[in-house]
């Protein structure tokens, strides 16, 4: 006995047992009413379409007591209609989750931008720093060791030093520290730059996980056309 000899009844039976199980959907419907006028007779059978509508769409196949008593819609109708709901739904969310992403990354870039900004104060605040210090240390060495030089530079490095509002020993103490402070600071900048760059890495790779969509990348293929005259240029 050939496939074409089983009864209708038998074949609507096996196509709701496919449906009710996850063996069979609504694309599978949709292929096997293109293949013949019998099979498309039959993927309208209402109850292949409530067993998919109820396996699909679980809490909102039960219909309410006030629609029950009124004439309901076709399976068929129904299920495309929650069908498209559901894939605007679905397009929704993966619009807020493109734009979730996008958000993420902005402020993963802004944050590195005020890391190197950080960075870049630090590194002036530092070189300041250093420069004051040799230059007061070197002024006092100076003084101290009362080299020979011009009596004018001599009485002008005597008298930068008596003018310190402060000892000459207590500002170069707290030179040394702010500028082991501009160190620590700036290796903690760096710190937090190399994690946020990290991030940043993972944001844009969620980013392009989020935007990527199979039909509409495919478009920005080359088409099959232009492969010959591509090989035909790597020939020449």
């Amino acid at each position: 006995m050939s496939a074409s000899d089983l009864p209708d009844e038998l074949w609507a039976r096996v196509l709701e047992l496919g449906a009710a199980s996850a063996a069979l959907g609504f694309r599978d419907l949709c292929c096997l009413a293109i293949a013949s006028r019998r099979l498309r007779r039959l993927s309208l059978h209402p109850p292949l379409w409530s067993a998919l509508l109820s396996r699909d769409f679980p809490s909102q196949s039960q219909p309410s007591s006030s629609s029950s008593q009124q004439q309901q819609p076709d399976p068929k109708s129904l299920y495309r209609t929650k069908f498209e709901r559901h894939k605007l739904r679905m397009a929704e969310a993966r619009r807020r989750a493109v734009y979730e992403a996008e958000g993420r990354v902005v402020a993963c870039r802004r944050r590195l931008t005020e890391l190197e900004e950080s960075m870049c104060a630090e590194g002036d605040r530092m070189k300041a720093t250093a420069q004051e210090l040799d230059s007061l240390e070197r002024v006092r060495a100076s003084v101290a060791l009362n080299v020979w030089q011009p009596q004018v530079v001599h009485g002008r490095q005597k008298q930068l030093v008596q003018q310190c509002t402060v000892p000459v020993d207590s500002r170069l103490s707290a030179l040394h520290m702010e500028l082991k402070v501009c160190k620590q600071q700036i290796a903690t900048y760096k710190n937090a730059y190399n994690k946020e760059k990290l991030k940043l890495n993972e944001y844009e790779e969620a980013l392009r996980r989020a935007k990527y969509h199979p039909m509409q990348n495919s478009s920005h293929t080359s088409p099959p056309g232009n492969e010959p005259q591509a090989k035909r240029k790597r020939l020449k």
